[in-house]
């Protein structure tokens, strides 16, 4: 009879360590985490313009990353009319806020497991230095 291996799961923990799944690809492009950033520390919304400004974006491409966004659920996007004038009002969702939450928190592990990395790669320089005389 053969003998059945078992995966040793702290083994396969530790393998992917740096895999960091939960940097969400919708957010992490650079546009749409701009736009995200911009509406997370506006609670009330902000305009298509005020966005197009804050992320220094072109029309076009800011629509498609709204586009994006409000189809993940990440924004809520409202339409009206304002002084005769077309009004694109953009707000963070709840689902949104919780997402761009649990992306930084992964985010905040990758700079942790950086600042670990030089933290070692200084102490192993120092310890090859000779003691001063």
């Amino acid at each position: 009879m053969g003998t059945v291996l078992k995966k040793d799961k702290s083994k396969a923990r530790g393998a992917a360590t740096f895999a960091y799944e939960g940097l969400d690809r919708v957010i992490h492009e650079h546009a749409r985490l701009s736009v995200l950033t911009s509406l997370i520390t506006n609670a009330h919304g902000l305009t298509f313009g005020e966005l197009k400004q804050l992320c220094a974006l072109t029309d076009g491409n800011l629509s498609r990353h709204l586009q994006v966004l409000e189809e993940a659920g990440l924004i809520s996007i409202f339409k009206g009319i304002e002084h005769n004038r077309p009004l694109t009002l953009c707000r963070v969702t709840a689902a949104g806020r919780k997402r761009y939450v649990d992306y930084l928190a992964v985010l905040e592990r990758v700079i942790l497991d950086a600042e670990a990395a030089v933290r070692g790669e200084r102490a192993a320089k120092d310890a090859d230095k000779p003691a001063p005389a």
